[in-house]
């Protein structure tokens, strides 16, 4: 499609498929980029604070915070963002460094950060939109579902070189994401009730939105592109920002970005999650380049797998499906650290799995009496401490 129609059809530059195919033939690969997402909260009541905008104007006075200092949607969520590293090594120094500014900053007005996947008790009523013509689109398009999503998560980027080995190991990722929900788990509570899951965010986001959660295969590029092209000529999406999928070819990047956990509570375990995804698709990688990448998982199987994750999370069972059986969730995990040992050694990756994870320690804190706003005050205090507590590493 040429002249006024195709603009009108394509105003997002990243829509251009063939710029896009260039764009990941010229990747670098295994470059790396990380994305932690925070819940702004009155440090007293815990309460959600519509204070986004206050945060980020305050934040582009800061050299280290300028470009990094991003909005997701509501008004009480602060994202920072690593930039591009080379290494693993260089993106733990650059995010260590921009989590202690905004940390810094934060407290300096008066607001706590909080990394769960869900708040326990917050009414998604009360939620503001922040007011830029993306999110402004995404209300009046999504309308209830933008704003029943008060979620957090966690995303890392990994730079792959070449269109159809994208799709190939983003196909293959698609099966190793109910481990990786499963290990980041975080958000058992919602509405001041426990839930009975683990991970309630992944209902509210990934369930919810279109074009989310776990994609079918694609199997090549040209499938994938003439899908989303088929989207754009639609009118279905504007932007690729709107494929919204647990894993994606991020197409301004030439990246495969992960997308499917909950946020973190402790800062060093939401480095180790974040390097064993790091891990998963760099042996992918190397599977691929090696013709040893198995065909990718059935939808339907990858689906039984995922509810397992969201329900049970790391106190659950998973199909194996290559011997027809269940295996405890953390062999599961455990069989992904070992796979992936080439690639964590070859890249310096500490991946090791979290023994318990957030999810774990707020019913663990509820189990032994403390109410559900105890269990969030601690993690919230966790989050304080272990986000900031490397500041000495980076002198």
């Amino acid at each position: 499609m040429t002249g006024e129609a195709g603009r009108a059809a394509r105003p997002d530059p990243s829509l251009d498929l063939e710029q896009v195919r260039v764009r990941f033939e010229e990747s670098q690969d295994f470059t790396v980029a990380i994305e932690e997402e925070f819940a702004l909260l009155d440090p007293e009541s815990l309460e959600l604070t519509d204070r986004f905008e206050e945060l980020q104007a305050a934040a582009r006075q800061d050299d280290v915070l300028v470009d990094s200092v991003v909005g997701e949607l509501i008004a009480t969520e602060i994202e920072i963002r690593s930039g591009r590293a080379e290494s693993f090594d260089e993106l733990i120094r650059l995010q260590r460094e921009r989590r202690t500014h905004l940390f810094s900053l934060a407290d300096d007005h008066g607001i706590a950060l909080a990394a769960t996947g869900a708040h326990p008790w917050a009414n998604y009523l009360d939620q503001r939109i922040i007011d830029t013509p993306h999110y402004a689109r995404l209300e009046a398009e999504l309308r209830w579902v933008a704003q029943r999503n008060n979620t957090w998560s966690v995303h890392l980027h990994m730079g792959i070189r070449g269109a159809d080995r994208a799709i190939a190991i983003c196909d293959h990722l698609r099966g190793v994401l109910p481990a990786l929900l499963a290990a980041s788990a975080n958000s058992p509570f919602l509405d001041g009730r426990d839930t009975g899951l683990h991970s309630i965010r992944s209902e509210v986001f990934t369930r919810v939105f279109p074009r989310c959660g776990i994609p079918a295969a694609f199997r090549s590029w040209d499938e994938y592109a003439s899908f989303v092209d088929l989207l754009a000529r639609t009118r279905s999406i504007v932007e690729s920002t709107q494929l919204w999928w647990s894993v994606r070819p991020h197409h301004a990047f030439g990246t495969i970005e992960v997308r499917i956990c909950d946020a973190q509570s402790r800062g060093d375990e939401s480095l180790r999650l974040t390097a064993l995804i790091a891990a998963c698709i760099a042996q992918s990688a190397l599977d691929f380049d090696d013709g040893r990448l198995p065909p990718p998982l059935l939808d339907r199987e990858i689906e039984e797998n995922l509810w397992r994750a969201i329900r049970h999370g790391l106190d659950g069972r998973m199909i194996d499906f290559d011997r027809g059986a269940e295996i405890p969730t953390p062999a599961a995990l455990e069989r992904l650290f070992e796979w992936s040992e080439p690639a964590r050694n070859a890249l310096g990756l500490d991946a090791a799995p979290t023994e318990r994870n957030g999810s774990q320690r707020l019913r663990d804190a509820v189990d032994a009496g403390a109410s559900i706003r105890e269990a969030y005050e601690q993690s919230v205090e966790e989050t304080a401490t272990t986000y900031t507590a490397e500041r000495h590493l980076l002198a």
